[in-house]
């Protein structure tokens, strides 16, 4: 690190968890960001400010003046542009280091597959069951954390999934593909803004750890966030032995 360097993120190396050797770790990263909406918005700016060397974000939709009561990232003067070039934007006025690289297409499944192979860490952002299934698969058959948030209403929920962990599961342990939800979309269902900077923070934050080193406490736990009593709720998940997407991926 130069010596503008060392001032920037001088508070991040003040931390014995982290330190100098944390920091560089994190010049050094790549994360991967799927979605650029109201969770990938916090996340992206808190990946960017502390520091992630590269960010990939893919989101192929175009900001809308109803996204700005929650999506942090975009801005008035942006409304009509692709919310991946926003996001590339709005961290460059806060870290000008940080190579960001938006991707304006849909999160498909030979997308995700180059993608997340040049990734250290993918943060899903989404909000649709496909996509999200699209992420985890490639994400275990490369093996390659996945730090999933979710938000709708005033109901939120954040894990970290890594099948390099004996006994993780994967996110279709969790959630079986063939156990698709009724999707409820923000348009329809409304959301609260500050949720999905709650859980998108987070999400950056355990982002952070993991490529810094410290590692993920939240690998086999499922963090639910009930906005209205500001409650969260910490549910212990194992791995399911007849995964269809991660058991074939299992290291013996």
């Amino acid at each position: 690190m130069d010596d503008a360097q060392l001032l920037r993120y001088s508070r991040h190396i003040l931390l014995n968890e982290l330190g100098i050797e944390g920091q560089e770790r994190l010049l050094a990263s790549h994360a991967l960001v799927i979605g650029a909406g109201g969770l990938g918005s916090p996340a992206s700016l808190y990946l960017g400010s502390a520091g992630v060397g590269r960010i990939t974000v893919v989101d192929d939709d175009m900001v809308d003046t109803t996204n700005l009561q929650r999506q942090i990232a975009h801005t008035l003067g942006r409304v009509g542009q692709f919310k991946a070039d926003s996001v590339r934007t709005a961290i460059a006025q806060i870290n000008p280091d940080v190579r960001v690289t938006p991707v304006t297409e849909r999160a498909n499944a030979a997308l995700l597959d180059t993608l997340v192979a040049q990734a250290d860490v993918v943060l899903d952002c989404c909000d649709n069951f496909e996509t999200r299934q699209a992420v985890n698969l490639a994400c275990v058959k490369h093996r390659k954390p996945l730090v999933s948030g979710a938000a709708i209403r005033m109901d939120g929920q954040v894990s970290v999934f890594d099948i390099t962990q004996a006994e993780a599961p994967c996110y279709a342990c969790i959630f079986p593909p063939e156990q698709a939800p009724e999707e409820t979309r923000c348009a329809t269902m409304g959301v609260f803004a500050p949720l999905v900077g709650i859980i998108g923070t987070v999400q950056a934050a355990e982002a952070l750890k993991i490529l810094s080193g410290m590692g993920s406490y939240m690998t086999g736990r499922l963090l639910m966030l009930d906005g209205r009593e500001l409650s969260w709720t910490d549910i212990r998940v194992g791995r399911h032995a007849d995964c269809p997407v991660c058991a074939a991926h299992r290291t013996v």
